[in-house]
């Protein structure tokens, strides 16, 4: 609990932040009835946490009424709602990243992605859950992720228009920055795992799991992610006339020690956010506080000398399709565990109060630990302590710093 936050309100909520929070039955989908529950409360500060609504412009909506909002304004929110948009902006400005090309028809795709040579990376401008991103081996599954999504529509309009960009080989970084468009202060760093199964195999998913910090950051390369890629970032969008105030949330690629831009994200992303939270020793609300009223410079948040590790436990078939209403079992008894939190992601309780799942991903079991060894301990005796039907995930959470 933050000394600064006497209530929390959440629309439209869940059965799980009903804990902690008081739940508006309000669609979340609809801007004018979000911005009249917060002004009918008297928010103080709104904190958007999806990319979809900040990408249809809920901030820009909120700001016109006079409300106070944590995220950025639609146009801001195009660092994530298209990646055409990004690679553009990156490249204007100097700012490291994969050699591609954007395309509207699929044929000079294709041979484009010939000419880059394999693997190569397909990916849907627009915004697709984390799932739009097809790493191809051959010039056949190229060939196949560029017809599926710009002739079959697999992602619908978010992939009528295409990136396809080399693939970089190296270890992904996340740093989650706060900005307030003329500051921006880098959080720790983390390391998130993208793929379904253990040995970093298996379709790509919105992350299996996650640790900070993360080895690969060192204090050398963290000064010049700062200096050679989000200054440059947050200047380059206040330079097209973007007012950003948020989460800059760099994707990496460590290439022969050097920081390449892999992607942006404009929230906080999951599963690294829990690893953070838990390592954040002072106050969130002043840091978001601070981004909404431009005064990011007179503040320097405090992390704990400590290491914390994220696991998800996700459905049978995640992120392909899979099975809803299953129940959970131990979670009282994971929550009994000293420096455990397990953070709810896909879950609903049924009509006789059980935890049931109900998305992919359904928890995120965080611990934190004197090192990362600990707290990958802590994290997988709490997992083990939970099960429901079908329950799938990685066994490796954090094996690259274990390796280390």
């Amino acid at each position: 609990g933050d000394p600064e936050v006497g209530q929390v309100l959440a629309a439209p909520g869940s059965a799980a932040i009903a804990g902690v929070a008081e739940c508006l039955d309000v669609d979340p989908n609809d801007i004018s009835a979000l911005a009249a529950a917060a002004s009918d409360a008297a928010v103080d500060l709104t904190v958007v946490g999806p990319e979809a609504p900040l990408a249809a412009g809920l901030a820009d909506a909120f700001r016109e009424r006079g409300l106070r909002v944590f995220g950025p304004g639609a146009d801001g929110a195009a660092l994530e709602s298209s990646k055409a948009f990004t690679k553009r902006l990156l490249s204007e400005a100097g700012i490291p990243t994969a050699e591609y090309r954007e395309f509207d028809t699929a044929e000079p795709a294709k041979s484009y992605a010939r000419e880059l040579g394999y693997p190569v990376v397909v990916k849907a401008d627009g915004l697709a859950a984390g799932k739009g991103v097809i790493i191809c081996e051959t010039p056949q599954e190229s060939d196949d992720a560029i017809t599926s999504m710009l002739e079959e529509r697999r992602f619908g309009d978010a992939g009528s228009r295409i990136v396809v960009e080399e693939f970089l080989r190296g270890e992904e970084l996340s740093i989650i920055a706060l900005t307030d468009g003329a500051t921006t202060l880098p959080m720790a760093s983390a390391q998130d795992h993208k793929a379904a199964f253990e040995g970093d195999t298996g379709p790509n998913t919105g992350g299996m799991g996650a640790y900070s910090p993360a080895p690969v950051a060192t204090a050398a390369l963290e000064a010049e992610i700062r200096s050679s890629v989000l200054e440059p970032t947050s200047a380059a969008l206040k330079a097209r006339g973007i007012d950003y105030r948020g989460v800059l949330y760099a994707g990496l690629m460590i290439v022969d020690g050097r920081p390449k831009v892999l992607e942006y994200n404009v929230r906080f992303g999951d599963p690294e956010c829990q690893a953070l939270m838990m390592r954040l020793d002072s106050s969130l609300y002043a840091l978001l506080d601070a981004c909404v009223e431009g005064r990011l410079d007179s503040l320097s948040p405090s992390w704990a000398a400590k290491s914390s590790v994220c696991v998800v436990m996700a459905s049978q078939g995640y992120p392909a399709s899979y099975r809803k209403g299953d129940v959970i079992s131990g979670l009282d008894s994971a929550a009994e565990l000293p420096s455990v939190e397990v953070f709810h992601a896909g879950t609903d309780r049924n009509e006789g109060g059980e935890w049931i799942t109900a998305g992919g991903r359904v928890l995120g079991v965080t611990a934190l630990g004197g090192d990362i060894g600990d707290a990958v301990a802590k994290a997988y005796e709490a997992v083990s302590r939970i099960t429901w039907n079908g329950a799938h995930y990685r066994r490796d959470i954090a094996h690259r710093a274990l390796s280390r």
